[in-house]
């Protein structure tokens, strides 16, 4: 069975819980083809994802792990340990990506840092000649997205994005399901993410950063702020500064799956509703329940999410439902199946059971990704050009929490139709010295 959100995020995304490297490694290389067909590779942000990543990474035949980035020393000098501990031999060591990627050695950069971190390492380590596989949302703006997808067709890169359900194979089947037309008209797509396990974020006093933590470079081109443990981390992802909530968490993966099934590009509209509904008083910005609704030709996608709650939808704490005439299809990381609908009695398709999944979609991922690397496959399953069109989509519905309105989006142009306040939304102000890449 699929691993859980909770025991995911909790052993990959915490500084508490480390990856066992040593369980998670293939035998030793010399069992591997000659050393000059080794892919090294170059880690950004070793503290959750990006380590989780990199152990995907090492999975993969013939490959190893020559460096290692992360403004906090402590996390920094704990995953060079582990490495060394269980590969034999320990990586570099950097506190400033850019002197990382000026490493010739590095074919792969992997990049696992906070949301408003991941423009400026792409960009860049395109820019350098390597391969890229950067954690998901794209950008942390829809102009980051927007530079981001320019830098990887100028400089013709080979970059795959951390949305790992792009290659897990029931996924696929899903969608293969409801191009059938079986399903009759597809009215709504329903996506959806209940995080029980997600409770209050204690407020807590700003005060100094850990001894070993470059803040400033952690900040990077993020509001200068006091430093906050909250803001640190994991927890990241709940302030507007660096993240989008769990809509640009969560939502990235499953609305992804919702525009897969149906095809689809940018909506005509959006709008949404909710707040901090569960928790009003705790230091998060972003809000823990939310609705937002997509307009396309013919049909309409819902993104709903709560947290400190399971009860979504189909009994599932998340998933997507494409809801036809004929049936339902709902599909989560467990598996897919089929629910029909009846009409006097009458089922109006036939059940499909549950068609379980694999539990190995990060390790698809990154094949996919060293085989389009190695010739050994035609495209990549989550290229840029896909990654960005869903955070954007993403983004479109924070933006339409933000206003309180319905936007109309031309995505020709990549602004809203006579709304200049969303506009305002779209550019991050970058803090100084940093600035956005000129692509």
């Amino acid at each position: 069975m699929m691993t859980n959100r909770r025991s995911f995020i909790k052993s990959t995304s915490t500084a508490a819980v480390g990856i066992s490297l040593a369980a998670a490694m293939p035998i030793p290389i010399s069992s591997c083809a000659g050393a000059n067909e080794k892919l090294r590779c170059g880690v950004i942000g070793v503290n959750g994802m990006g380590f989780a990543d990199l152990a995907a990474f090492l999975r993969q035949e013939n490959t190893e792990c020559i460096a290692l980035c992360d403004v906090d020393q402590n996390v920094l000098n704990k995953r060079a340990s582990e490495v060394e501990k269980s590969k034999g031999a320990k990586p570099q060591v950097y506190t400033d990506y850019r002197k990382m990627l000026e490493n010739k050695d590095i074919d792969v950069v992997i990049i696992g840092t906070p949301d408003h971190w991941h423009c400026l390492p792409m960009v860049e380590a395109c820019q350098a000649g390597k391969y890229v596989y950067c954690e998901k949302p794209l950008g942390n703006s829809i102009e980051e997205i927007n530079i981001m997808e320019r830098a990887a067709k100028k400089y013709k890169s080979i970059v795959q994005v951390g949305m790992w359900q792009r290659s897990d194979p029931h996924w696929r089947a899903a969608v293969d399901f409801v191009g059938s037309g079986k399903l009759g008209k597809v009215r709504t797509v329903r996506t959806w993410a209940y995080q029980g396990w997600m409770g209050a974020v204690p407020v807590k006093p700003d005060g100094n950063a850990p001894e070993g933590v470059d803040y400033n470079l952690w900040l990077g081109p993020a509001k200068e702020r006091p430093f906050n443990p909250n803001r640190f981390h994991f927890n990241f992802r709940w302030y507007w500064d660096y993240a989008g909530g769990l809509m640009t968490d969560w939502g990235v993966h499953i609305i992804d799956y919702g525009l897969f099934g149906m095809n689809a590009q940018a909506p005509k509209s959006i709008m949404a509703m909710g707040g901090k509904f569960a928790y009003p008083d705790d230091a998060s910005e972003t809000p823990d329940t939310l609705q937002a609704l997509y307009e396309f030709d013919g049909y309409t996608l819902l993104w709903d999410h709560g947290t400190g709650i399971d009860g979504g939808y189909y009994g599932r704490n998340h998933g997507v439902g494409y809801v036809g005439n004929n049936g339902t299809l709902v599909v989560d990381r467990d598996g897919w199946e089929v629910i029909p609908e009846k009409k006097n009695g009458k089922e109006l398709m036939e059940k499909v059971g549950l068609q379980k999944g694999t539990g190995k979609g990060l390790d698809l991922h990154m094949k996919n990704l060293v085989d389009v690397i190695r010739g050994k496959a035609d495209k990549l399953n989550a290229p840029v050009e896909i990654a960005a069109n869903t955070a954007r989509v993403a983004h479109l519905g924070n933006i339409a929490l933000r206003t309180g309105r319905r936007l109309y989006w031309d995505a020709g142009n990549s602004r809203f139709i006579n709304d200049e306040e969303a506009n305002s939304y779209l550019v991050p102000a970058y803090r100084a010295p940093w600035s956005l890449p000129n692509i």
